[in-house]
């Protein structure tokens, strides 16, 4: 059958020549000339006898000429390196002449393939006390790294501004608009449920406590001031980190894989200015109304619990918010939004500006870009409380 199978594959290719080998023995030297087709549909009719080369009792040398070879591919190749490799085990010199350049570089590749395969694999290293202290090092250079970075896109963004206003350019309104509507727009649904959720949680909790001791009303200075100083902005700050912060990333480290970066620069255009100076804008104009609509709906939540849990009357709850609060309150929380805004938007960006060109690369850089932004953006909300604190404001 297999007989019959050449004989129809030289019938239909008439100008290949079925592979041969030609044997000559003299003393203790073997030569072996080679020639016709190595290919796959081929390399079949004289596997047995490269076989029964690799079991016959050693030689001196063994000389393989390749000179008569007209094709050959992988399957030809990985024969003439398995009977050379055979022979090479029972201490026999092999010799190849007439190699033509592609047969060499099969040979180098199938060589170069077994010599990975064989290789052993590296043993774990164990562990020692200079580990932690190298990925302390490596830390604390990684964060070094992202500060000059973060540094640089923060200056580069305001020189750009600069320039455009000196030379009477607006920033592109479009883009503004569009990143505000898709930031901060897009954001209020989510917003408002979360803030009003937990709103009303933190009466819940507040007003059960306090009832032990009869001062239930005064779960309304707790909710006022808690969310207006507090969790209102930062729970937006953490909000847009997860959305907005991680779409940024996403969007940037796309076009630095797809090179539209690199092609920015190349026409003459500030990638910084273009891509990274409208989502900064857009983020510190939606991050303070948003934090706004989120105090809004916290301070909703609490009043709709406070009326059906402790039977405080909307109309109470207002007055005695209007007690417990002033306008130092409301403005220790907006503060910060436009800090939280910066860094959220700087963050994102360092991250999207440091993927490289592969989908592991991209979303490696987006969670560190959530992460990170969440970080900081607690990180920095404990130090304007402790600047607050002494202040006393």
């Amino acid at each position: 059958m297999f007989t019959n199978g050449q004989d129809g594959a030289s019938a239909a290719l008439p100008d290949i020549t079925p592979p041969t080998l030609e044997i000559s023995r003299a003393g203790g030297a073997v030569d072996i000339r080679l020639a016709g087709a190595w290919t796959t549909t081929m390399v079949a009719t004289v596997d047995e006898e490269m076989r029964a080369l690799e079991a016959e009792p050693g030689a001196g040398t063994l000389r393989l000429d390749l000179s008569g070879i007209e094709r050959i591919d992988t399957a030809g190749a990985w024969l003439i390196h398995r009977l050379a490799a055979a022979l090479e085990e029972r201490d026999v010199k092999v010799a190849l002449d007439g190699v033509h350049d592609d047969t060499n570089i099969l040979l180098q590749a199938i060589d170069a393939a077994e010599e990975r395969g064989n290789s052993e694999p590296e043993k774990p290293r164990r562990w020692s006390p200079l580990d932690v202290v190298e990925s302390v090092g490596r830390a604390v250079f990684d964060v070094r790294g992202d500060m000059m970075a973060s540094l640089n896109i923060l200056g580069a963004t305001i020189r750009g501004a600069q320039m455009k206003l000196g030379r009477k350019h607006a920033v592109n309104p479009a883009a503004v608009a569009t990143h505000i509507q898709r930031m901060g727009i897009g954001a209020v649904p989510v917003i408002v449920l979360m803030s009003f959720i937990v709103g009303a949680i933190i009466a819940q909790q507040g007003a059960f406590q306090l009832r032990f001791f009869g001062a239930e009303i005064f779960v309304v200075d707790l909710v006022g001031i808690l969310v207006l100083r507090e969790l209102g902005v930062l729970m937006t700050a953490i909000m847009i980190a997860g959305r907005s912060g991680s779409a940024i990333t996403a969007e940037i480290g796309s076009m630095k894989m797809r090179e539209e970066v690199d092609a920015l620069t190349v026409i003459g255009l500030n990638p910084i200015g273009v891509l990274v100076f409208p989502r900064l804008v857009a983020l510190i104009v939606a991050i303070p109304c948003l934090t706004i609509i989120a105090n809004f709906a916290a301070l909703g939540g609490a009043m709709v619990i406070a009326q059906y849990y402790s039977g405080i009357t909307p109309y109470a709850f207002i007055d005695r918010l209007q007690a417990g609060i002033d306008l130092t309150t409301v403005f220790a929380g907006l503060i910060k939004a436009p800090f939280m805004a910066l860094i959220i938007g700087i963050i994102a960006s360092v991250e999207g500006m440091k993927v490289e060109g592969s989908a592991e690369s991209l979303g490696t850089h987006v969670t560190a870009a959530v992460v990170k932004s969440i970080f900081v953006v607690i990180v920095v909300d404990g130090f304007f409380a402790i600047f607050y604190a002494a202040i006393d404001f």
